[in-house]
């Protein structure tokens, strides 16, 4: 058996018009593709750098290439919290590392994962933040889609929830502040997305102010993102929030995301998986977590002008398991 080859790819993909949250607005998604040559095999994996955390383009390119070396010498998935910390370095290595390993064991990665066959699962699609006027025009142009997810931005939002329910009465809607939300919000924003009849809110207020929610009786349920990474300090979440958002590049990568969402079981939150805006490569891996999940988001290939070849197979709404083609 030779060495691990380490190759990596900085790419660009285009948004269909544009994407925009609390934090900004980009026409383009530009993610890291790592691949990891063994014995005739590639496995393939890609990670999306997200500034919040800290991350740019440079910084994960740096971390990856810190472990060619060891990737070399055949350090493997259960050696990489030792060697880099949670995040999209670590994602992409992890993911390139189990379709490494699938391929050259002639398995489908569920099994190497441990759990069952995975089936098509439903996943949201999402509304960009803007107007109430602009964002139920867009809800027009989604309204073949059974479940969305709304981008809010802080005031204005029970407004901007009320043009789209105007469009989609019978849509099931989940929305996400990105942390825009002041504490003081908390309460009448989530009281009237209960009348508006909002079945999810996403992280209301920065992280580092989450703690005010164990006081705050919300009549919808929350779910934790930004305040959330990898399985440690998730029972200290859990008088604040009733969910988790568990996305790959902030777990560093499948394996974590896989622990994370049994320990998060055991503890009795629900499960969300969702996604940086990648393409299908970033969301294949994500399938096998998101099985039984209370919500998935794993419309990034939906919300791109391009996509790899071979994708994933979206059917409407509905994501279908990856093929090995394209990963595990």
């Amino acid at each position: 058996m030779g060495q691990r080859v380490l190759t990596v790819h900085r790419e660009t993909f285009p948004i269909r018009g544009h994407f925009t949250i609390s934090r900004g607005s980009r026409t383009e998604s530009q993610v890291i593709l790592v691949e990891l040559g063994l014995d005739g095999r590639v496995g393939r994996g890609e990670c999306v750098p997200y500034a919040r955390y800290g991350e740019s383009l440079d910084s994960v390119v740096a971390q990856i290439e810190t472990l060619r070396e060891a990737l070399a010498a055949g350090a493997g998935r259960a050696d990489l919290p030792g060697l880099l910390p949670a995040g999209a370095a670590r994602n992409a290595i992890d993911c390139a590392l189990f379709d490494l390993e699938a391929k050259l064991a002639g398995v489908p990665a569920w099994q190497l994962a441990g759990i069952g066959q995975p089936e098509p699962t439903l996943t949201a699609f999402t509304l960009s933040l803007g107007t109430p006027e602009a964002m139920a025009a867009a809800a027009r142009d989604a309204r073949d889609r059974p479940l969305i997810k709304l981008k809010l931005g802080g005031d204005g939002d029970i407004e901007r929830v009320a043009a789209v329910r105007a469009v989609l009465p019978e849509a099931q809607i989940i929305v996400d502040a990105n942390e825009a939300w002041s504490v003081a919000q908390v309460e009448p924003f989530a009281a009237a997305m209960a009348e508006l009849g909002v079945a999810l809110i996403e992280q209301p207020l920065p992280a580092a102010e989450d703690a005010a929610l164990a006081a705050i009786d919300s009549p919808v349920p929350l779910c934790a993102d930004e305040s959330c990474h990898t399985r440690e300090g998730l029972a200290g979440l859990r008088a604040r929030y009733d969910l988790i958002n568990i996305k790959l590049d902030k777990t560093g990568g499948l394996t974590e995301a896989l622990a994370m969402a049994a320990e998060a079981r055991a503890l009795d939150f629900g499960i969300m998986v969702g996604c940086m805006l990648g393409t299908s490569l970033a969301m294949a891996p994500a399938v096998l977590v998101a099985q039984d999940a209370a919500f998935v988001d794993l419309d990034g290939p939906l919300l791109l002008a391009r996509d790899r070849d071979p994708a994933l197979r979206y059917e409407g709404s509905l994501v279908y398991p990856p093929e090995a083609a394209l990963w595990g």
